[in-house]
Parts: C-alpha cells; sequence; structure tokens
C-alpha cells in the first residue's frame, strides 16, 4: 500500500522518513518530488575503446560539478550519473524511484533499474540519466528531476540495507 500526502507528510515529522530539506509544496497525491543536484559524473568517450562489464573493463569518468543557476547540456543519446540534491532514507517504508511524466515525454530517462531504496539505506541517490531525444535537454541543478513513493512493508524486514554489509549513506564515491 502506498502511503498519501497526509501520511508522507506525517511520517517526516515522526521521523519514520527523512528527507532533508522536506517542503510540503513538493508533495503530490501519493509521491514527493526530489531535486537534482550539482554533480554528474561523465564518460571519457575519447579515452575508452569499449566497456566490457564482466572482465571488469570501464570507461574512465570525470567528475563535474554544475553551480547553482548554471546548466547542464544532456546531449542525444548519452548517459550520465547524476546525484540527487535531497537526501532521504526510511527504516520503516520501502521507497521507490519514478520519472516524472513531464520529462519522460521529452525523452529524458532517470533510472535505468535502480529505483529501489531498501529499508536502512539513507542516500543522496545516484541517478541514471538518459536523454532519448534528438535534441540536447538541458539540467539544471535543483529542478524537479523525480518522484518517491513510499510503501507500507508486511513486516520489517529481517534484515535491513545497514546489515546486509554493502556500503550504506552515499555511494557517489564508487562510481567515480
Amino acid at each position: 500500500m502506498y502511503l498519501v500526502d497526509t501520511d508522507i507528510e506525517k511520517a517526516v515529522k515522526g521521523k519514520k522518513i527523512r528527507i532533508d530539506g522536506f517542503d510540503v509544496k513538493r508533495l503530490n497525491p501519493v509521491s514527493y518530488d526530489i531535486l537534482l543536484g550539482n554533480k554528474f559524473i561523465v564518460n571519457k568517450e575519447f579515452k575508452s575503446k569499449i566497456i566490457d562489464p564482466v572482465n571488469k573493463v570501464f570507461p574512465e569518468t570525470e567528475e563535474i560539478v554544475v553551480g547553482d543557476g548554471e546548466e547542464f547540456i544532456l546531449h542525444p543519446g548519452h548517459s550520465v550519473l547524476a546525484l540527487s540534491h535531497d537526501f532521504f532514507g526510511s527504516d520503516d517504508y520501502l521507497i521507490q524511484l519514478g520519472g516524472k511524466s513531464s520529462l519522460a515525454r521529452i525523452g529524458l530517462m532517470i533510472h535505468n533499474t535502480a529505483g529501489v531504496i531498501n529499508p536502512g539505506h539513507f542516500l543522496n541517490i545516484v541517478l541514471e540519466l538518459t536523454n532519448q531525444n534528438t535534441l540536447p535537454i538541458i539540467l539544471r541543478p535543483k529542478m524537479p528531476i523525480g518522484q518517491l513513493t513510499f510503501s507500507k512493508m508486511s513486516k520489517k524486514p529481517k534484515r535491513n540495507y545497514k546489515k546486509v554489509g554493502r556500503f550504506a549513506g552515499n555511494n557517489w564515491e564508487n562510481f567515480k
């Protein structure tokens, strides 16, 4: 069962959901809008011949920091990683990241497979941005980029993300 706007607000105030800088204006009927951050990771295509995940061959990358009020241009067919502005998480709810339909209609995909945030995982989420359009898309820090939904679980999981031995918190460093 998904939480509705009043339940999301109550859970944030009751510290069952953490959203730093929570803004009631970003609440939707069953979701909460998150904002794009300032950090992007791009491939250095001129230095990379191939990607071979089985043999752990990955492209060389570069972190780009875009200032507030500046823009990042995502070209057609390109994929980059970006960090959300919002830090969030919950021990009590399953959180799912979804795209915004207004951005999907212009060809912007915000994640390919990483849409589930397990209980116990608190982070600025790494977004997988891809431009599916034939025209460049301008991205700006703090623009609405995605939406979170919150689901009740049948019971507390036996293990939460803090206890499964994975990196907790901000996993940005693992991608650079």
